[in-house]
């Protein structure tokens, strides 16, 4: 399940993500949500003269709370989609005690 980026700032949410499965954080950097996001009209927080200094400010507010309940991280940066879902894949088969 892909939540929001929102859905984590609950503690209920990130209770009922951990006891439902693994959770996967795909952590980007804001250089690259700027690029990712440069066109994209359907985020309304980002409609604004600094989108930069918004990302800044959700990412110091979600990105512990995204580690907090994460099983596995993985860096997207530059990567091509296969490649994540092959390190996602790769993650996944490794015993229960190496997730991180």
């Amino acid at each position: 399940m892909a939540t929001g980026g929102g859905a984590v700032l609950r503690e209920e949410n990130r209770q009922y993500l951990q006891s439902r499965g693994t959770v996967v954080y795909l952590q980007t950097s804001i250089e690259q949500q700027l690029e990712r996001t440069a066109r994209d009209r359907n985020r309304p927080l980002l409609q604004t003269d600094d989108p930069e200094s918004v990302l800044r400010k959700l990412l110091d507010q979600r990105d512990p709370l995204y580690k907090s309940c994460a099983d596995i991280i993985i860096q997207t940066d530059k990567r091509h989609p296969r490649g994540v879902i092959k390190e996602i894949l790769r993650q996944l088969k490794q015993p229960c005690s190496s997730l991180s």
